[in-house]
């Protein structure tokens, strides 16, 4: 991995919060304003790469250099060794065979939560629709293949962040359409490939943090918010 490659690398939330703490810092320290901080904030929790959270902090002290990715920060290993850590690898499990098909006609199906997509999973739909729900499933190998048929019908497939998405699928009267195409993957992540025709239907993939997390970063920031009308508001009552 290049040092080139770095400001296109998916964030963590850890990063995230690493750059929030930085704002914070500025807001106290008054080099920023509430207005300032408030968009700022916003922004950080909105990036998705360690360059657009680099370009937030990039006129505080202590906003450069970006963080490096989790996958090239060395940690001790047993025996005092160092090497790299990820929390990928526990995610992909070549030892399972998963599941490898699903088929809507006249109706639907659907996968998510916990479960194990295979190495080649194929999707059927006439006249119905699929969902995949990838964010919190396990993978049966670093990459995987999606095949999907869909007639008078659609599939919809979700991913987590730090997935790498190549879509080749073709749309005859109807859409095969991807946003995610050629946004780098996190390192040690699993690479999801999206092939087949839609007729008259259509097949879409996007990235969608999981549910809980939604909502646990949603409370942080309204808990924030908080705590700092509570700070400046305590602040005006003393002056």
């Amino acid at each position: 991995m290049t040092d080139e490659r770095l400001p296109q690398l998916r964030a963590s939330d850890a990063d995230r919060e690493r750059v929030a703490e930085i704002l914070r810092d500025a807001l106290a320290e008054g080099r920023l304003d509430m207005a300032e901080f408030d968009e700022r904030f916003d922004a950080t929790y909105r990036a998705r790469t360690y360059g657009e959270l680099e370009r937030i902090t990039a006129d505080l002290p202590a906003g450069a250099p970006a963080p490096a990715p989790p996958s090239l920060r060395k940690e001790p290993a047993a025996g005092g060794a160092t090497g790299a850590v990820t929390a990928w690898s526990e995610r992909i499990r070549p030892d399972v065979r998963g599941s490898t098909s699903g088929v809507g006609i006249l109706g639907g199906f659907e996968r998510k939560g916990r479960w194990t997509i295979g190495r080649r999973f194929t999707a059927v739909c006439c006249m119905g629709g699929g969902e995949l729900d990838l964010r919190e499933a396990n993978f049966a190998a670093p990459e995987v293949e999606i095949s999907v048929w869909a007639l008078m019908g659609g599939v919809n497939v979700v991913v987590p962040p730090g997935v790498e998405v190549e879509t080749r699928g073709l749309g005859i009267m109807g859409g095969f359409d991807s946003q995610e195409d050629g946004t780098p993957g996190e390192p040690g992540a699993p690479r999801v490939i999206v092939t087949g025709v839609a007729v008259m239907g259509g097949v879409g993939v996007e990235r969608k943090l999981p549910k809980e997390e939604r909502l646990r970063l949603k409370a942080e920031r309204r808990e924030e918010r908080r705590r700092l009308r509570d700070e400046r508001r305590g602040r005006r009552e003393l002056e």
